[in-house]
């Protein structure tokens, strides 16, 4: 089997052929590739020395997950839709449903809006502009709803797009990372 770097390695080189709107796609198949070998990478949370790169990542991708986390203790979705993801946002939900763009998953937060929501990453990775961060999304209800808390394993795809990171989706299955 090849090593993780080499399957990189080789898809780098394939990516500089391709034109910039086929680089989310490009980053889909890296994301692939590292699944091969998530055996190793997807059980811990980040470790060792943070990169200055991964360091910025980290922090503007914690605004948003502060930004999406308020708008749900304000049950506002125009934050969530208008100022997180992008415009060409891709989200799969644990039913395998697609929803496409800000008008498809608008109704997916309409119908949640109401809980209680806490982000917390696990594991990130950023390559200049595009990058990917796993989390827990825990989700809560506030007093008087009479349901169970629960949480989701999901995974973000971010680009940066003129200084700023947008979600281009996600994709989630219930449960939880251990953080230890």
């Amino acid at each position: 089997m090849k090593s993780f770097l080499s399957v990189v390695t080789g898809l780098t080189a394939r990516v500089t052929q391709l034109r910039k709107k086929e680089l989310f796609g490009a980053g889909i198949l890296i994301l692939l590739a590292n699944g091969a070998f998530a055996g190793q990478a997807s059980q811990s949370p980040d470790t060792g020395p943070v990169s200055e790169e991964l360091a910025a990542f980290k922090d503007a991708t914690r605004a948003k997950y502060d930004l999406k986390e308020e708008a749900f203790r304000n049950n506002d979705v125009e934050p969530i839709i208008n100022h997180f993801y992008s415009p060409r946002v891709i989200s799969v939900d644990p039913e395998g449903n697609t929803h496409i763009g800000r008008d498809g998953i608008r109704p997916v937060y309409e119908e949640v809006i109401g809980s209680l929501v806490n982000i917390e990453s696990f594991q990130s990775f950023v390559n200049g502009d595009a990058g990917w961060d796993w989390v827990n999304f825990h989700v809560s209800f506030p007093p008087g709803v009479d349901a169970e808390p629960f949480s989701f394993k999901m995974l973000f795809l971010w680009e940066k797009i003129e200084g700023e990171w947008w979600s281009h989706g996600e994709m989630y299955v219930p449960g939880a990372f251990t953080i230890d």
